[in-house]
């Protein structure tokens, strides 16, 4: 039995679909397993309900365990972060040294521990030691920037990059980096399972290059086929580059400036251990990195991301979620119906065509009008069938890319917009047989007009995005008290 902690955030969400392909049994240890609904593995996997923070709370998932992964670590650098990570570790460790594990498996940060680290790097070396502490066999692997669809510090250079075509930089982003694709960190973690030899180890391990931060933007620059300027300035701090990112990427100040006061020392592989322990793994080079990373994300799904794991302190869903994710900019609205799931669903999956949008249907074909006149699809003949949907249909100036029958539908639009647009709707069952009506608009803006684009036309998207939400709940109503 495989246990994995950190299961809604970044590296534990990838991680758990990989334990499962190999075929191993996973438990997954969550504080709110609620948090877990609409993971495609979840019926695949045990749930424990558990918080490092608590230790009265994990002996029951850690009871049979022989293997626990250890995924967790403050992103935020707030007050008490440090002794708050410390205490969570040594907790898990007790708890597992009670319960029999075998080992532990954790990963923690690059750098030189005789160097002058910052707080929060030190934390995540300090938290392998005080996972040490309780006699458990711990492999520490230790990495720098993970670079994947999703990761806080690859999605912070690709939204500089890709928003600002000339840079100012402070000096932290001439210190050397290595760079790791998440498929490699991937590789390592499983592959520990096999390789009894890396149990008690501690294993840096990182990409094929070693690069500066401000090689890293040029590297990815090219991928893009964009042309970008550095100019270095000696006057920016980490806490004033914080803000910097903080506007001009998805990524909070206080998230930022952790990642950043990081990359004031060199973060390289100084031990070639992994070689020896792994030879199996060839990690890639960071332009293949980058180049699989962007693939994830222009397929559209996803698995995890970065502030997967802070929506656990927001507490229950809200009605509406406007957010910025893996480069998307999401808009998320719920409406509860007392139509059943497929009423609901037959309502959605109709739109379009000769049925129309349900509210505000001339502006829809305005829209369709617009984008032929700029020499786009237009709304085209409306409906590839009037009966169902499958994905590769087209629906107006839309195209079917995913369904789940009776529960879910995403739209990909066709039309001409500066980036890339989804538009997705949900038929959530609940317990008291009525339904959750969850529609979801996605955009992924292509540089600064992408963004003027979406926040410029928003207040006319509001309306319209509320307005249809509402109008699907009451067909679907109606429908249902035909019925």
């Amino acid at each position: 039995m495989i246990l994995v902690t950190g299961a809604t955030g970044y590296v534990g969400g990838r991680l758990v679909p990989r334990l499962i392909a190999a075929g191993y049994p996973v438990r997954v240890l969550v504080r709110d397993p609620d948090r877990l609904l609409g993971r495609p593995w979840l019926a695949q996997v045990g749930v424990a309900r558990g918080d490092v923070g608590d230790p009265a709370t994990l002996a029951a998932g850690l009871a049979g365990v022989h293997t626990a992964y250890y995924l967790i670590h403050s992103l935020h650098g707030g007050k008490g972060f440090y002794e708050q990570d410390l205490e969570a570790a040594r907790n898990f460790a007790r708890a597992a040294s009670a319960a029999g594990v075998q080992r532990i498996i954790y990963l923690g940060g690059l750098g030189d521990p005789d160097a002058d680290l910052s707080r929060h790097l030190r934390s995540r070396q300090h938290t392998g030691a005080a996972l040490r502490g309780a006699g458990v066999p711990v492999t520490e692997f230790r990495a720098a920037v993970i670079v994947g669809a999703g990761s806080a510090s690859f999605e912070m250079i690709r939204h500089l990059t890709e928003r600002l075509p000339g840079m100012i930089c402070p000096t932290w982003v001439y210190s050397r980096v290595q760079p790791i694709a998440l498929e490699d960190v991937l590789d390592y973690l499983v592959g520990a399972l096999e390789t009894p030899e890396s149990t008690g180890q501690l294993i840096e391990i990182g990409g094929a290059d070693v690069l500066t931060y401000a090689t890293m933007m040029k590297g990815y620059a090219r991928v893009r086929g964009l042309r970008r300027i550095l100019l270095p300035v000696p006057i920016l701090t980490p806490w004033l580059s914080s803000y910097w990112v903080h506007w001009v990427t998805p990524i909070p100040a206080e998230i930022a400036r952790p990642l950043i006061e990081g990359l004031r020392n060199d973060v390289i592989v100084r031990d070639t251990r992994a070689q020896a322990l792994f030879p199996g793994i060839r990690p890639m080079d960071y332009r293949s990195s980058v180049a699989a990373a962007l693939a994830e994300l222009k397929s559209g799904d996803t698995e995890s991301a970065w502030n997967d794991a802070l929506t656990a302190s927001q507490g229950n869903r809200v009605p509406l979620v406007l957010a910025s994710q893996d480069g998307l900019i999401i808009e998320r609205r719920e409406r509860n119906t007392c139509a059943s799931p497929q009423e609901v669903y037959e309502v959605f999956t109709g739109l379009g065509g000769a049925q129309g949008w349900l509210y505000a249907n001339s502006l829809w074909r305005l829209r369709g009008l617009i984008d032929r006149l700029l020499g786009g699809v237009g709304m085209r003949p409306g409906r590839s069938s009037t009966a169902g949907v499958r994905v590769g249909d087209v629906i107006d100036f839309w195209r079917v890319e995913a369904v789940e029958a009776g529960r879910l539908i995403r739209l990909r639009a066709e039309m001409r917009v500066p980036g890339r647009a989804w538009l997705q709707f949900e038929a959530v069952p609940l317990s008291d047989g009525a339904t959750s009506l969850v529609q979801t608009a996605l955009f992924a803006p292509k540089g600064v007009f992408g963004l003027v684009y979406w926040y410029g036309l928003y207040p006319v998207h509001k309306k319209i995005f509320a307005g249809l939400i509402a109008a699907i709940a009451r067909r679907a109503e109606t429908a249902g008290a035909h019925s």
